[in-house]
């Protein structure tokens, strides 16, 4: 039950306020909806959060569910890694855009593949033929990772690499490169995209079935919980998966 308050208080500030800014302004003719389609009310009170529990649903900074992020202090203490998507043509010529990057002031890589890369084909396959080295850069041999990060510690930086279907082979390169930079695997930070799930659904660079490709998935997930500890180990994507016509979850 509302508290008579909270009522009176809320239709004070709607005849005080509301109205006379209505009469010369009135609202746009358009449903104001969260992008699930559930209409968002012009004011919330503390009467709306009945049957909310605290530690449940939202808690403190740094405890689950996480609602208020993960880190206790926020930004104060953390700032938030800054990174710039980058990734075309050949190694050699995205090793110097990153440099580039970096000299500038970036705190971390993210990489872009090619779409021959995110498909696990050859740069040679018939099927390659011109999009190699196009919105992406070329990876297709431990040699390539080598040469993409060459000169560039990775025991010091934390790389995001948004691939999917190839992400257990291309991340065993990226490990391979930092050991053989003489980075300790357990130090190693990061982010691998590896949300299968998002292709079949969304952007549809798959290339294993579904149940094989979600067991390549969480082998990933298991083998870093015991070597690579620090490293995030998908990154699920939301964003394609909405345009793709889903809609947020709702909870009640």
């Amino acid at each position: 039950m509302k508290s008579a308050t909270a009522e009176t208080d809320k239709r004070r500030w709607e005849r005080e306020l509301v109205e006379p800014t209505l009469a010369k302004a009135p609202e746009r003719s358009i449903p104001f909806t969260t992008i699930s389609g559930r209409t968002i009310d012009r004011l919330y009170t503390p009467d709306d959060l009945q049957g909310f529990d605290y530690a449940r649903d939202l808690n403190q900074p740094g405890e689950f569910p996480y609602t208020r992020g993960i880190h206790p202090t926020g930004y104060r203490g953390r700032l938030w890694t800054m990174r710039q998507f980058a990734g075309y043509g050949t190694p050699e010529e995205t090793n110097e855009r990153y440099k580039t990057l970096l000299k500038a002031g970036g705190t971390g890589l993210s990489v872009a593949f090619d779409l021959p890369t995110l498909m696990g084909r050859d740069p040679d396959d018939p099927l390659s033929l011109g999009e190699v080295g196009k919105c992406g850069v070329s990876i297709v041999s431990l040699a390539d990772m080598e040469r993409l990060f060459d000169g560039i510690a990775l025991g010091n930086i934390t790389t995001s690499m948004t691939i999917n279907s190839p992400a257990p082979m291309i991340f065993a390169m990226y490990l391979v490169v930092a050991e053989k930079q003489g980075a300790d695997w357990k130090m190693l930070s990061g982010t691998i995209q590896n949300d299968i799930l998002k292709e079949f659904i969304a952007q549809k660079e798959y290339i294993y079935p579904p149940r094989e490709s979600m067991r390549l998935i969480t082998d990933v997930f298991k083998f870093c919980a015991r070597e690579v500890p620090r490293w995030n180990t998908v990154s699920v994507s939301g964003y394609h998966i909405r345009e793709a016509g889903s809609t947020a979850s709702r909870r009640r």
